[in-house]
């Protein structure tokens, strides 16, 4: 009987982490553009608001986009070393990330309406968070499987 074939868990989890990263940059430039600010939650207009309701939406949004991503590239990288996602689905998965990403590079040619410094940390941050939160989701993944 032949065996299944899987990829390392090292390389899983390392394509799990980096397609995390692209895919909460995408939601935080994305989300500039609808006006979700990431710096929101160190600088607020309102002395009285503990923290801004977009800056809070913007924070779960990548994270959350972190940790699905990382899940779902892991779980498919591990059926796709066997055999078990077929040729049509992979197609439609790489068509919808370069969407994805291409939305996000045309939102991302806009002038910003950040400062500089700010939005270089408010990207740094979102890299960072989206790398930890697919990790997890790649580490839960693989766990399951």
């Amino acid at each position: 009987m032949a065996t299944a074939t899987t990829f390392p868990r090292h390389l899983i989890l390392a394509a799990a982490a980096l397609s995390g990263m692209l895919l909460a940059l995408a939601i935080h430039i994305l989300g500039q553009h609808l006006g979700l600010d990431l710096g929101g939650l160190w600088h607020s207009d309102d002395p009285r608001v503990l923290v801004p309701a977009t800056a809070a939406l913007a924070w779960w949004l990548m994270a959350t986009a972190g940790f699905a991503s990382g899940y779902f590239a892991a779980t498919l990288m591990h059926r796709a070393a066997a055999g078990g996602i077929s040729r049509r689905m992979r197609h439609f998965l790489i068509g919808l990330g370069v969407v994805v990403l291409a939305a996000a590079g045309q939102a991302a040619a806009a002038p910003s309406a950040a400062p500089s410094l700010a939005g270089v940390l408010a990207g740094l941050t979102a890299l960072c968070l989206g790398a930890v939160m697919a990790f997890c989701g790649a580490y839960f993944a693989l766990r399951k499987a």
